[in-house]
């Protein structure tokens, strides 16, 4: 036995007060396993769905799906790390943890001048904005797109992919101050959706069905309108959920509207190898480290209070990153 450590659980599914802070034993890592002391966890709203039950894991777990630490101890069939190595992984379950264990394959190396902090921010968020404007929609000189929720983690770094692209971004917000945000980070329309309909705005500034592609992870308020401002064979990239699910509709419509296409992206088809994982993970790090993509850290809590960091991100107070800290 490795002793005991402290960790987040969650024993019912829930609301944040399910979040509990718990002694629980150090886990031992199997084959092709690496034990990792947590350095940063990072809060996401996939954790939120986790929580709450909509995506269901058997209880009861620790959740958190990203963070960066050093390396403890590694398991056996492990040649690529070594106990000390400065680490960063995303897509495993048990992040909100003082150590985690985690597949040896599923983790990146952080250089040694690179922030560990702004390992853990870039990974997930950074991963889900870099296939979206990469590959779900290649994006380049001349495109159109929306992009919902532009002050959030996903959407500021996905603002930025999608400038440095050359695309022309509109990107919705619900408040002046991410307003701020959103145009910092290179939006080139901004449109506060508690003061303008998103779909009338867009089409005053740009005509009818004029975007080639709608980047949306807010899902139920937000899906059907958006179909309205595609281009006859324009996408919809539907990666989340935060105002709830889509309801089934009729495929019909995407015939109407000028043979549209949908797609729900996820982040572990395009990571699905570990080449591909550190492929993007190393272009994200040079991004960073050139200066080229700014993060953005909203917060960083104790990772006692996961609870509140929920709370935050669910009434929509975070804008950026939100980091757990053992």
């Amino acid at each position: 036995m490795l002793g005991n450590m402290k960790a987040i659980r969650v024993h019912e599914t829930g609301g944040p007060d399910s979040l509990s802070w718990e002694t629980v034993a150090v886990p031992q890592p199997q084959p092709g396993q690496l034990l990792v002391s947590v350095v940063a966890a990072g809060v996401n709203y996939i954790d939120t769905y986790h929580r709450s039950g909509i995506y269901p894991l058997g209880t009861p777990f620790t959740p958190g799906l990203e963070g960066s630490g050093i390396v403890e101890a590694t398991g056996a069939e492990v040649t690529d790390f070594k106990a000390g190595d400065r680490v960063a992984w995303t897509d495993q379950v048990g992040s909100y943890a003082e150590q985690v264990v985690i597949a040896a394959e599923r983790a990146v190396h952080v250089p040694a001048d690179f922030s560990l902090m702004d390992a853990a921010a870039v990974m997930l968020q950074g991963i889900t904005a870099h296939y979206l404007a990469n590959d779900t929609f290649g994006l380049r000189s001349g495109h159109r797109c929306l992009i919902h929720a532009g002050a959030g983690g996903v959407g500021r770094l996905l603002i930025q992919l999608a400038r440095r692209a050359g695309a022309e971004v509109f990107t919705t917000v619900s408040n002046s101050e991410k307003a701020a945000i959103a145009r910092e980070a290179g939006a080139t329309h901004v449109i506060n959706y508690e003061e303008q309909d998103f779909v009338e705005a867009i089409e005053q500034m740009a005509g009818d069905r004029s975007l080639d592609v709608v980047y949306d992870g807010v899902g139920a308020s937000t899906f059907d309108r958006g179909l309205m401002l595609l281009k006859p064979r324009g996408l919809m990239a539907l990666f989340g959920q935060s105002s709830g699910v889509v309801p089934p509709f009729d495929l019909g419509t995407l015939s109407r509207l000028g043979s549209l296409y949908v797609t729900r992206p996820t982040m572990g088809s395009y990571i699905a190898s570990p080449q591909e994982l550190r492929l993007r993970v190393g272009d994200l790090l040079r991004l960073v480290e050139n200066g080229e993509l700014q993060l953005s850290i909203d917060r960083t809590m104790p990772l006692a209070e996961a609870a509140e960091a929920h709370r935050a991100l669910e009434a929509r107070l975070t804008a950026g990153k939100v980091l757990l800290v053992p």
